[in-house]
């Protein structure tokens, strides 16, 4: 006798940032939810990615700090034979403390959990199999498909996961090496090759592309760059890419490059972009496919061809950031359920963990032109504030975007320690509307680094008041 599925007004299959804020979205609403994760609640994100990896770039911030603020008088120096575990003590604590809360949030709100694999028998119907065999359907009124994705293993890279490693393995290394070459120059690339350049280690990027980050403004990236490359012994190899890739078999990794050069290291970081998590999910019992590059196509709202079936998060392609997921799963949600959408895409933030951060909102000004919009640019230098150079982070700056008719804020970039924290300021004057002039008359506490924004502001008002409209 066949078991009918049990119901629900929406199944979300993957507990990511994505997946998670669609479900409580559903549940405050009253709709009876279940999160379908075949790993641990929170997903890759909480256990192989964002969590683990900013534990230990906090902990290479720090000792970097201690170096500089010390002074030269008391040497701060990592020993050679350090375990990498050992910089990741926290790293259990805090991944154990962000799961009990996801743990609480999911109990307080009442979504069920199930765990294992998912994949659909119908448009409606899930089975989920667990890991003993066992086997449920579920079906959902709504559906959301929130499943990740993993690091992508190019043909002619044989990653091992102990010399040769992709962006989730360079995470268990048990000591840290002398020397690393990085293939890609996207944001997970660069975040790792800086926080192992922090730690000392030599390293050095490889990218096809002629400068890394490539969807960031020229003037953020060449002072990027520039900071990673005052690490001793770190270099930045645009227009290359490797031909092949191989352990020698005694004390190195080599990668022979298509400029004819030649990257020996100790370990290399595969970092050429991530794959969709979609195998196994039998798409194709719900009416779906996936497009040329294996992501799932969707509408502005998140929505599949199907209608009842939304993907939000990785699954979707770009940008792949944790707070861009969140949102989509949120958007989704109440798409899905006919409530309103408040807030604009163009006022989401970007953060990336480099050492120094890096984040952005709204337009640059090369954008700006390129939708008819006359503009000024404000900047301030990290080296030109007090409290820059009372806490050494002298190495950043922060453009202000400016509407040279409405003087109205279109965007800022930042780059510098902090920055992540920063970019909310600009974000909350786009979204209210606010004028240039609000961070000319606000008053800053002193010293702040948020001073950063009055004095790129002055100069977006000596720029409009001298008619210097610019695009940079």
């Amino acid at each position: 006798m066949s078991v009918s599925p049990e119901a629900f007004d929406v199944v979300v299959i993957g507990s990511g940032p994505a997946g998670q804020k669609a479900a409580v979205q559903a549940a405050k609403v009253g709709k009876r939810v279940c999160l379908v994760e075949r790993d641990a609640l929170g997903g890759a994100c909480v256990h192989h990615g964002t969590i683990p990896s900013k534990t230990l770039r906090e902990t290479a911030v720090c000792l970097a700090g201690i170096r500089v603020r010390a002074g030269r008088h008391i040497p701060v120096e990592i020993p050679p034979e350090l375990q990498l575990q050992s910089l990741m003590d926290r790293k259990v604590a805090v991944v154990e403390a962000h799961v009990a809360f996801l743990s609480r949030q999911m109990e307080r709100n009442g979504i069920e959990q199930r765990h294992g694999r998912a994949r659909f028998l119908t448009p409606h119907v899930v089975e989920i199999e667990s890991v003993f065999g066992d086997r449920a359907l579920v079906r959902g009124s709504t559906i959301i498909i929130a499943t990740g994705s993993r690091p992508r293993a190019p043909q002619g890279i044989p990653i091992d996961h102990e010399r040769i490693l992709d962006s989730d393995s360079i995470l268990n290394l048990s000591c840290l090496p002398r020397t690393m070459t990085v293939l890609g120059a996207g944001v997970l690339a660069c975040e790792s090759a800086t926080i192992f350049a922090a730690l000392g280690v030599r390293v050095t990027i490889v990218d096809k592309a002629p400068r890394p980050l490539g969807f960031l403004t020229k003037s953020i990236v060449d002072r990027f760059v520039a900071a990673f490359e005052r690490n001793e012994g770190c270099v930045f190899v645009g227009s290359a890419e490797a031909q092949s890739v191989a352990w020698n078999g005694v004390d190195a990794v080599v990668a022979r490059l298509s400029n004819g050069w030649e990257a020996r290291s100790d370990v290399l970081l595969c970092a050429l972009g991530r794959v969709a998590n979609v195998e196994g999910l039998c798409l194709e019992a719900a009416g779906l496919a996936t497009n040329a590059r294996g992501h799932i196509p969707v509408d502005a709202d998140c929505r599949t061809s199907a209608p009842h079936i939304y993907a939000v998060g990785d699954v979707i392609g770009p940008p792949s950031l944790a707070s861009t997921s969140m949102e989509q799963g949120r958007r989704a949600m109440r798409a899905a359920l006919g409530l309103s959408r408040v807030g604009a895409a163009d006022t989401i933030p970007s953060g990336i963990y480099t050492i120094p951060e890096i984040a952005t909102v709204g337009v640059d000004a090369d954008a700006a032109a390129a939708r008819g919009t006359e503009c000024v640019i404000g900047t301030a230098r990290f080296d030109e504030i007090a409290r820059g150079q009372i806490s050494a982070c002298t190495d950043g700056v922060l453009h202000l975007v400016v509407d040279a008719g409405t003087r109205r804020v279109l965007g800022c970039q930042i780059l510098g320690e902090g920055a992540t924290e920063l970019v909310h300021l600009a974000q909350m004057a786009m979204s209210s509307g606010a004028l240039v002039d609000s961070f000319v008359d606000g008053i800053f506490n002193f010293p702040t680094m948020a001073e950063a924004y009055r004095v790129a502001a002055l100069d977006a008002v000596a720029r409009l008041q001298s008619r210097e409209f610019s695009v940079r």
